[in-house]
């Protein structure tokens, strides 16, 4: 007789590094956890592109700083009272900062009575000892939208930091930093994340099933923040394809219809990206900040969303406020640059790299009679336009440029 199998233990669970949620990151884990280990730099700047996972890493850095297990190698062990209030949001020596209100910033703050959320507010924060006796650690979300007084102020607690704090910047594009900032802190670059990955960060949150991760996981282009916010917003999904099948039509229209569809689709962007948008704000621990995830833009207030859905009912664009047109514009540069760079893929027989594969018919359509290396070369347009809405260049005036620079296919013209 078969003696009865023995039950085979739970699996013990994850610490260290190996209990990050960062994930496609592996190198720039490995350097992050190694300049706080060894206690090189008192303060971190993770560069990479919007929705990487840069904010992610921050709080993988955090934890492993705030908890208490022991050995240090075994941190975080997302165990600990500490651990679990990391990850819950709460935990009163980690303070977050965003960029917010309506020109998306970071701001300075008062002098004599310095709101939550701002560099004065912080600091006035950090004066006083840690909470729970430890490490306190700060997060500082598109530091890219730090203003120079802003960074100016920061600087002095960059150069002389109290006892225990590390101070991690998370930065889109880290040339907009005075290089004062720069040169203070330990430098760490992110890159785009593999599409395997992304299915595996959109199915580890219950995101998406597997086909609709695997469609994301390849329009996110590298950015798993994005994938995971188009997972909470189909919507959006729909809209973006709708546009780009939009942008090809215009391949083959005249001058004033270009001029005015491209006003119809600065609309139907600033619906789709106000889907995005988060609908509610969370306190992060007693900072009082507010919280956000690196895949979300600055949030967009109840009167702003409701212009934004009146614009994508006819009316006009300029009800719409300034910094909600610039996001509307943003999010039309990208699926912009996404089509432009899926049709520069076709024309070249690439089809397997395409992001979006649900308006392939119309890419292989319209890649008929487009003058070669057409495509390539409006991606530096884009790029271009991509800086002068961060310059606060009309994007009334940065759309119409495109939409008239966008190529004319032969049978057309």
């Amino acid at each position: 007789m078969r003696p009865a199998s023995r039950p085979r233990p739970d699996p013990a669970p994850e610490t260290g590094v190996n209990a990050a949620r960062t994930r496609g990151q592996p190198a720039a884990l490995a350097v992050a956890a190694a300049i706080v280990d060894e206690g090189r730099s008192h303060a971190l700047l993770l560069v990479g592109p919007g929705g990487v996972g840069k904010t992610t890493l921050a709080l993988d850095i955090a934890a492993r700083l705030l908890c208490t297990a022991e050995p240090v190698a075994a941190r975080p062990c997302r165990a600990c009272r500490a651990c679990r209030m990391v990850d819950s949001g709460n935990h009163p020596d980690l303070h977050r900062l965003a960029p917010d209100g309506p020109g998306g910033q970071i701001r300075i703050g008062e002098r004599s009575n310095p709101d939550p959320g701002t560099i004065r507010g912080l600091t006035s924060s950090l004066a006083l000892l840690p909470v729970e006796g430890g490490a306190r650690v700060v997060i500082l979300e598109g530091a890219h939208r730090l203003n120079d007084d802003a960074q100016s102020a920061l600087l002095k607690t960059l150069e002389e930091p109290p006892a225990g704090v590390t101070i991690i910047l998370c930065a889109d594009d880290e040339e907009r930093l005075l290089p004062t900032v720069r040169s203070r802190c330990a430098r760490v670059r992110l890159g785009p994340v593999g599409v395997r990955d992304i299915e595996t960060i959109l199915g580890e949150a219950g995101a998406a099933d597997p086909p609709s991760a695997a469609r994301l996981g390849r329009l996110a282009g590298g950015r798993p923040g994005i994938a995971l916010a188009y997972a909470a917003a189909p919507e959006a999904v729909t809209g973006r394809a709708q546009i780009g099948r939009t942008l090809l039509d215009l391949l083959d229209a005249p001058r004033a219809r270009r001029l005015t569809v491209v006003r119809q689709l600065l609309a139907e962007a600033a619906t789709a990206a106000a889907l995005l948008s988060p609908s509610a704000t969370a306190t992060a621990g007693r900072s009082g900040t507010r919280r956000r995830t690196a895949a979300e833009p600055p949030q967009a207030t109840a009167d702003e969303t409701a212009e934004v859905e009146a614009a994508a009912d006819g009316a006009a664009a300029r009800k719409i406020p300034a910094a909600e047109r610039r996001r509307a514009a943003a999010f039309l540069v990208d699926v912009w640059r996404a089509v432009a760079r899926d049709l520069a893929l076709v024309q070249l027989g690439d089809v397997g790299l395409v992001r979006d594969i649900s308006i392939l018919d119309d890419l292989s359509a319209a890649a008929r009679g487009l003058p070669a290396g057409a495509s390539a070369t409006f991606l530096e347009r884009l790029t271009r336009a991509g800086e002068l809405l961060e310059s606060n260049v009309s994007a009334e005036l940065i759309a119409d440029g495109l939409v008239l620079a966008w190529p004319r296919r032969r049978s057309a013209a």
